[in-house]
């Protein structure tokens, strides 16, 4: 099924938005409200659309210059998260290295999260295609891999994660070590206090993880 969809952008938000992301991407200029008004017909269509064509509507949508159309290419991937299978989730895993930042990364990761939601069989499964990886944002999607998973937190699987990156010197990996923690402290407190006197973390992944302690 060809894609024939185009957004009717905002050229006066453009600048702004582009400069807030540190100019590393074309914006149309449509805020999060708007692009999901306007994109709430294709959305619909694709709940029931053959997967091979959604596959490759997103790949399509991530490939186009402006911003916009990989967060709507993430959208696609979310709104269908019930649908997809394991071998989805490793297509979409090349995703994670194209046109990186914290913005597309972290809405991945959250697709993902919601995906073990569903297949709690296949969580070690998801994890193992991150972890470990020489590029640093797959590393940060297995560290908050399950952010979202409270009870059903694998703390095996938390704390290989985060020990794995307990010297690394990137911000955007130290923040997702605290970020983890700051969650997990939500459903158990006295475990994160009892891993930050154990382990010795950096400052910010302390300070990030202790926010609610």
């Amino acid at each position: 099924m060809k894609l024939d969809f185009e957004f009717t952008g905002n050229p006066e938000n453009a600048a702004a938005m582009a400069a807030y992301m540190r100019n590393r991407f074309e914006f149309i200029g449509l805020k999060a409200p708007e692009r999901k008004e306007q994109s709430k017909p294709l959305l619909k269509l694709s709940s029931t659309m053959d997967l091979e064509s959604l596959r490759q509507w997103i790949k399509t949508l991530y490939e186009r210059d402006e911003r916009e159309y990989q967060y709507l290419a993430i959208d696609l991937a979310d709104k269908n998260v019930r649908r997809w299978q394991f071998s989805d989730i490793a297509y979409f895993k090349q995703f994670i290295t194209q046109k990186s930042w914290w913005d597309s990364v972290d809405s991945w990761r959250t697709m993902f999260g919601k995906y073990i939601k569903w297949h709690l069989e296949e969580k070690q499964a998801v994890f193992d295609l991150f972890f470990g990886s020489d590029n640093f944002w797959e590393r940060r999607v297995a560290i908050n891999l399950q952010l979202m998973e409270k009870g059903n937190t694998n703390l095996t699987m938390l704390t290989k994660a985060i020990l794995a990156d307990q010297e690394t010197d990137e911000f955007f990996i130290q923040k997702a070590i605290g970020w983890s923690l700051r969650q997990y402290s939500k459903t158990d407190p006295a475990w994160v206090r009892h891993f930050l006197v154990a382990h010795q973390m950096s400052r910010l992944a302390v300070k990030e993880g202790s926010k609610y302690l």
